[in-house]
């Protein structure tokens, strides 16, 4: 088939039609009066957009004259339209990927991969050692940046599969009528149903909502990479090449303590027992599935002695099981193993005996299984339907995903001090050094020094650490250490930050050392201080006894150690492009230290969705890392409304996670070659001082007397903390400042008043000072043609800039009073001038953007967005709204979030 003939539609009948659907709905479920209103507003703004209108005056009186009375449908309105036009987007994403797979032409691939190490010489054996380095951990976080309902995404996915049928069956007239009626009537119950919630989402929501991903798509689309990838090694290489373990899900949900005090022990043991109730499910349906598939008769098979072996063992641990499973499949061994697998798999966690006692041995009868079907020339029912289980079993164990436990540094001191202090020790009092000391006398030691099962007396945050360590060792011994064995702390700013998380380990029976440490414990370093002193803190840890031995005894190989890397906070505190570099080179910095003490070093990258907070493409991303940084093995976070974006849709999930391993296969085999021109010292003297000027500017911004007024008074941030988005606070104490707002509502507020300030505020003035100190463009122009590293720099840059609409922003600015707006306005207004004649230059394109879809899903949605955010300026104007009012401001809130594509 041509790619030509893959689809029966494009992505203008799909925006078309749904657009045209939504309208009849609200024709038919509102007045005729409303439905005006919409139409007024719409045609007026898209006038504006096309040019028809000089100015936005059209516009404004059609919002006036439905003001008050209409508002609400209006706000709802367009809402609602972005949620039927994503979806729209997503299927043509869809198309794209479907038509380059056709075509052989799709870049970023796992095929591509293969092809571009060949076509270097790569052979086999290097190909393999590649493979074997290779281990792509996405980590799933709660953060509070998903704005829409469970129950409206429901519906929207619903559309979604009926637009698939649409586009990808060939259908008579009657099935197309009945899917466009099923489509109607999902659009007609959207409208119907409200958007907004009554009420924060609990922890078990969260945890709910990122189970539901890992359950209904990445279960079933990671064989399919795996199958992609072995499909081209094999008819690239003579010789089999081994694919071992790539992907590994990890998850904050349920277990991300840090500002949030509503995870418990009890929801982190919640979420722990359904991961795995969930992933044993689903084994056990897999297994019911090949049962019916694997049905040779001993007088078509030559059983081998493994699965003569396995069987023996299980019917000796099984009893009754196995008799049952004789009498119902007699002559039939294979079906009689998979019900005894089957049994097994019941008994996990129970109180009858005979459980898996791990994933690995699960494995080991699979493989049996495989093994004896090839030696019975049977390969291809193997590859088609074994393997992919033991993709599925290797990638997710027993726990689905495994927890990251994380706290806030402060809370660890806390629990310390409180506990020693109950001992007779006294900690509070002694300098870094000592406590370092105190510290690793207390791991090494023979017998604890505190009980951590004993609270009393303890303060509420000291007993609520001491209770997670204590319950820690218990859902160890309960589910596994793999299922829950990373602890990450935030904030970290010292070594002693770092062992008293062992320490309490240590206390509470998870490490027991020199032989067995139950946890990774992992410094995020976030601050300027941190990062600056990554070599203080590391090298002090390194040269640690304690905290050597803990690293040993959690490696089979090298000592490993992983960083966490907080792109948010960075941002947050230093600006766009300082943060970025110091990221960058710190980065280095930190595989330098690794590399002296021989241990191996894995980044945890903590990303967000925006480009400030470290979003963008993740194969760019990853393509761009310091060269010496990519050991193969990599860690980072995926977040709020990119969840959904990356892995709602199962054909988009297989896409981003080949074009992750794509990367990650490309830039590690690019550093075991070793040969890359290294970065000219001119290319970093330009980086260091352009970051410096660029991190002055942006201090001075936010250091300005009034910013922080600013801030509140034009972006509609008091909203947005009121808001039901998540379970977490959005500020760390309550304080207005913006060292105390947490990164998603800060670059979530800006990004509502269509300012995406955190992704390019500064950049300019960076940039000028480098060529004012005698640089020039040429130079400039080379970084960005010959440095990954430059070029995602700007290209991220550029999409921020490009999404920025400062007349939509300067309506947000002048809600600011008078005075403030003055001082800070036309400095946000200058900087992104001249970032914009910058970026444009030194790239040498004429616009901002350099792919075409991203100028078309740009002008395809401001015409509606622009009525979201005037809608939105004059509520926040509104003194003493009405629950209408405040309804329909909160409601602008979801529906430029949906038009933007983006929160935080």
């Amino acid at each position: 088939m041509s790619d030509g003939n893959l689809h029966a539609r494009d992505v203008e009948q799909d925006v078309r039609e749904l657009g045209e659907l939504l309208g009849d709905v609200i024709a038919e479920q509102s007045s005729d009066e409303a439905y005006e209103a919409v139409e007024q507003v719409r045609q007026a703004a898209i006038a504006y957009r096309r040019g028809e209108a000089d100015s936005w005056a059209g516009l404004d009186d059609a919002l006036a004259a439905a003001a008050g009375a209409h508002d609400e449908a209006i706000a709802r309105a367009f809402t609602s339209y972005f949620e039927l036009v994503n979806l729209a987007e997503e299927r043509e994403r869809v198309r794209a990927v479907r038509r380059g797979q056709q075509s052989g032409t799709l870049e970023d691939s796992v095929a591509a991969a293969v092809d571009a190490l060949a076509a270097d010489g790569a052979d086999a054996a290097t190909v393999e050692s590649v493979l074997e380095d290779v281990l792509i951990e996405p980590t799933f976080t709660a953060h509070p940046t998903e704005a829409r309902r469970k129950t409206v995404k429901a519906k929207l996915r619903s559309v979604a599969e009926d637009l698939e049928r649409l586009d990808e069956r060939r259908l008579t007239d009657g099935e197309q009528a009945a899917i466009e009626r099923d489509v109607e009537t999902e659009v007609t119950s959207l409208w119907q149903t409200p958007q907004l919630r009554d009420r924060r989402p609990e922890v078990t929501d969260e945890a709910l909502n990122v189970l539901w991903y890992l359950e209904n798509t990445l279960f079933d689309v990671v064989g399919d990479v795996y199958a992609a990838l072995e499909e081209r090694l094999a008819e690239t290489y003579d010789a089999d090449v081994e694919v071992p373990k790539l992907f590994e899900f990890r998850s904050w949900a349920g277990s991300d303590r840090d500002g949030n005090p509503h995870v418990t022990p009890a929801v982190t043991a919640e979420t722990l027992e359904r991961q795995r109730s969930v992933v044993l499910s689903k084994y056990r349906t897999a297994l019911k599935r090949l049962s019916g598939v694997l049905s040779q008769h001993t007088d078509r098979v030559t059983v081998g002695e493994t699965v003569r072996d396995r069987l023996a063992t299980h019917r000796a641990e099984l009893g009754d099981a196995a008799e049952e499973a004789a009498d119902r499949y007699p002559d039939e061994p294979y079906r009689q193993l998979l019900r005894l697998m089957r049994e097994r798999i019941d008994r996990v966690g129970g109180v009858r005996p005979g459980g898996y006692a791990n994933h690995e041995a699960l494995l080991a009868d699979i493989d049996a299984l495989a093994a004896d079907l090839r030696a019975n020339r049977a390969a291809n029912i193997a590859e088609t339907h074994v393997d992919p289980l033991r993709r599925q079993v290797a990638t997710f164990g027993f726990s689905l995903a495994s927890l990251d436990l994380r706290d806030h540094r402060e809370n660890h001191t806390q629990a310390v001090t409180e506990a020693l202090d109950r001992a007779g020790i006294d900690y509070r009092s002694r300098d870094e050094d000592e406590r370092v000391d105190l510290l690793t006398e207390a791991i090494l030691a023979d017998e604890p020094v505190v009980d951590t099962d004993d609270t009393t007396g303890l303060s509420e945050t000291a007993a609520r650490v001491l209770t997670l360590f204590d319950a820690t060792a218990d859902w160890q011994r309960e589910y596994g250490a793999d299922a829950i064995d990373t602890y990450c702390i935030s904030m970290c700013e010292e070594p002693s930050h770092v062992l008293e998380v062992l320490f309490l380990a240590d206390q509470a029976g998870v490490a027991d050392l020199p032989g067995h440490c139950g946890l990774d414990v992992v410094p995020l370093l976030e601050t300027k201080s941190a990062l600056s002193g990554a070599r203080r803190i590391m090298g002090t840890l390194f040269d640690n006894p304690a905290y050597a031995a803990a690293i040993e005894a959690r490696s089979d190989g090298a000592p490993l150690q992983e960083v966490m890397l907080g792109y948010s906070d960075s941002n947050k505190e230093n600006g766009y492009l300082a943060a970025r570099w110091s990221l960058h080179r710190n980065q280095k910095r930190l595989t330098r230290i690794c590399e002296e003490y021989g241990v191996t070093l894995r980044l945890f990258h903590g990303r967000g969705g925006s480009i400030s907070r470290g979003g963008g493409p993740m194969n760019d991303a990853l393509l761009a890392l310091p060269r010496e940084t990519v050991t193969g093995e990599v860690k980072f976070t995926e977040q709020g409304e990119a969840i959904a974006e990356k892995y709602a849709n199962p054909r988009i999930a297989q896409r981003n996670l080949e074009q992750m391993l794509d990367a990650q296969i490309r830039a590690r085999y690019d550093a075991v070659a070793g040969d890359d021109e290294p970065i000219p010292d001119e290319w970093d003297d330009a980086m260091e001082t352009a970051a410096d000027a660029a991190r002055d500017a942006y201090r001075d911004l936010l250091e300005t007397d009034g910013f922080v007024a600013y801030f509140e008074q034009a972006t509609p941030i008091t909203v947005i903390e009121n808001l039901n988005l998540g379970s977490r606070p959005a500020s760390r104490s309550g304080e207005r400042s913006v060292e105390d707002l947490r990164a998603i509502p800060w670059v979530f507020s800006w990004t509502q008043a269509r300012c995406i300030l955190p992704g390019w505020y500064s950049l300019a003035t960076g940039l000028d000072a480098y060529l004012d100190a005698g640089g020039d463009l040429e130079t400039l122009r080379a970084m960005y043609e010959g440095w990954p590293f430059f070029r995602t720099l700007l290209d991220n840059a550029a999409t921020a800039l490009a999404r920025t609409e400062l007349d939509v922003a300067s309506e947000y600015a002048a809600a600011a009073e008078p005075a403030l707006r003055e001082r800070f306005f036309p400095r946000i207004e200058a900087e992104h001038a001249r970032a914009v004649d910058l970026v444009t230059t030194i790239t040498g394109r004429d616009g901002l953007l350099q792919r075409d879809w991203f100028a078309e899903n740009l002008a395809r949605r401001n015409p509606y967005v622009d009525p979201l955010n005037k809608l939105q300026v004059r509520l926040l104007a509104t003194d003493d709204r009405t629950e209408a009012e405040d309804r329909t401001l909160r409601l602008t809130v979801k529906g430029i979030a949906a038009g933007m594509k983006n929160t935080g």
